[in-house]
């Protein structure tokens, strides 16, 4: 049994063969961001504060430069948590006890559960410079594989994923972002979808589509999409603040 409460954004509660997982804290309410010659303006507030979400097993955070993924609210949480897991990278920013994960690298939380790092990119060929180093997790546990994509577009290195592990629940974050110009820096439709055929047997669940301007996809038009290509019925959507067992 795996247990989803969605916070909003990118922000997942997880609960996994008796641990309590979060991905990508945001828990500020609206405002705006700056991020080099950009602004990131965030429109709705979390569906539940973060003293209301309890004791936490580990954090896995997809990346930590951008304020859609760790806002300020996010990083206070961090010391409190048992567990940090996110890039090289922002392991050497966040210091204390983040540790670092290298793309196929696997850490064990106990009960169970192990934790490898995927692959991501942030948006097209060549978008590393501008966005830094980002992941991808799965969560292997009970015999089922969780995929969590963070922020990232359909390319080789997800279907990597689904070559590796059998999943049996992807989360992807979609929502098309559109920061810097035409191209996307997370899914649109079209990835999903393609996600969706390479996980063939994955529950679809999406998130990080709503609550920021940079987002040009909502979360209906991409129940929307699938419906078109006959994929309605592997598409779960969250109710904010819910749990929902899958």
């Amino acid at each position: 049994m795996t247990a989803l409460t969605l916070i909003g954004g990118p922000t997942l509660l997880l609960e996994v063969a008796g641990l309590r997982l979060l991905t990508d804290p945001t828990f500020d309410g609206p405002g705006c961001y700056a991020l080099g010659s950009i602004t990131l303006t965030k429109q709705v507030g979390p569906a539940l504060a973060a003293a209301a979400i309890g004791p936490l097993d580990a954090v896995l955070l997809s990346h930590d430069q951008h304020a859609d993924n760790l806002d300020d609210a996010g990083r206070a949480l961090l010391p409190s948590v048992k567990r940090l897991l996110t890039t090289i990278d922002g392991a050497g920013r966040l210091g204390r006890h983040a540790e670092g994960l290298a793309p196929w690298q696997s850490v064990e939380l106990g009960h169970g559960v192990r934790v490898t790092a995927t692959p991501a990119r942030h948006g097209p060929v060549g978008i590393e410079p501008l966005t830094g180093e980002v992941i991808g997790f799965v969560i292997e546990a009970d015999g089922r594989a969780i995929y969590v994509s963070g922020d990232t577009v359909w390319f080789e290195g997800v279907a990597e994923v689904a070559r590796r592990f059998d999943i049996g629940l992807a989360i992807l974050f979609t929502g098309a972002a559109r920061t810097r110009g035409a191209f996307h820096v997370t899914m649109d439709g079209n990835d999903a979808i393609e996600a969706a055929h390479a996980f063939a047997t994955a529950t679809i669940v999406a998130v990080h589509n709503d609550g920021w301007a940079h987002f040009s996809e909502s979360g209906d038009d991409l129940a929307q999409a699938f419906a078109v290509v006959g994929l309605a019925d592997r598409l779960v959507s969250l109710p904010p603040g819910r749990r929902v067992v899958i």
